[in-house]
């Protein structure tokens, strides 16, 4: 793989600190109380990439066996994340790794299927992590948000239950207005895509000295990829943990040790 001049070089990276600096003089100076924490995410930061860094080079050695390997870790560090997000949701971290898992494999299947992106381990595990990372985060506010909402309307949901309507019936306004809080941050982006700020993966392209009609090409394909991830990831974890909150008599479960 070969660098270009728009890549800084490792004395521009030192030298970049001086921004971390700053941002720690400021915080220390208006006395917020994290500038320890900002120096040791700094830190962390530097330290993950580097090891990500070198490890994707061993990775992209080995293959696509290796890269689809490491989609799968990434999607059970993300169904991990958020099922944390909705802890007191029965089956939490099961219903969130089974829903970034099909968001996943649905969006990145399709593209690969269709020869929209090369079968490559250069371009699976990038555009395989920003869809799992899309999916993770709608995922966790839509349990999130499903797990507030069946507390505060717990005698909405049970009094349609009590009026003969089945559990799925009684939960559907709760489950809609779940989905539909989860999708707006995405669907926002993607209306104001370009004209606010240039995306990520268009960025890069420009820096890496790609035609801009070029990298917006590839980052029309990216964010249908991400919107259609999301959609998928919130309706399955929206529908599983609908299941996961109804007894086999239909009758919805108490929270348990739900917080954060």
């Amino acid at each position: 793989m070969t660098t270009t001049a728009n890549v800084p070089s490792w004395a521009g990276v030192i030298a970049s600190i001086s921004l971390v600096l700053i941002a720690a003089a400021v915080t220390w100076q208006q006395r917020l109380g994290i500038t320890r924490e900002l120096l040791i995410a700094s830190v962390r930061a530097f330290v993950q990439l580097l090891a990500v860094g070198a490890l994707l080079l061993f990775v992209f050695h080995l293959g696509l066996l290796a890269a689809f390997a490491w989609l799968a870790v990434m999607t059970v560090i993300g169904g991990v994340v958020a099922g944390r997000r909705a802890r007191g949701l029965p089956d939490a971290t099961r219903v969130a790794g089974i829903a970034i898992a099909v968001g996943t494999a649905s969006t990145m299947g399709v593209l690969l299927v269709l020869q929209v992106i090369s079968l490559k381990p250069e371009v699976v595990i990038p555009v395989g992590g920003m869809v799992v990372s899309t999916a993770m985060t709608v995922t966790a506010v839509t349990l999130r948000r499903t797990r507030d909402a069946v507390s505060e309307q717990r005698a909405a949901v049970e009094a349609r239950l009590s009026l003969g309507l089945t559990a799925r019936e009684a939960f559907e306004p709760v489950r809609r207005a779940s989905v539909r809080l989860a999708l707006t941050p995405a669907i926002d982006t993607t209306k104001v895509v370009g004209l606010i700020s240039l995306p990520g993966a268009m960025t890069g392209l420009i820096l890496a000295g790609v035609e801009p009609l070029e990298a917006i090409r590839y980052q029309i394909v990216v964010m249908y990829m991400l919107l259609a991830a999301a959609a998928l990831a919130s309706l399955v974890s929206s529908r599983m943990a609908e299941s996961a909150l109804f007894d086999e008599g239909e009758r919805l479960r108490q929270l348990v040790g739900a917080s954060g």
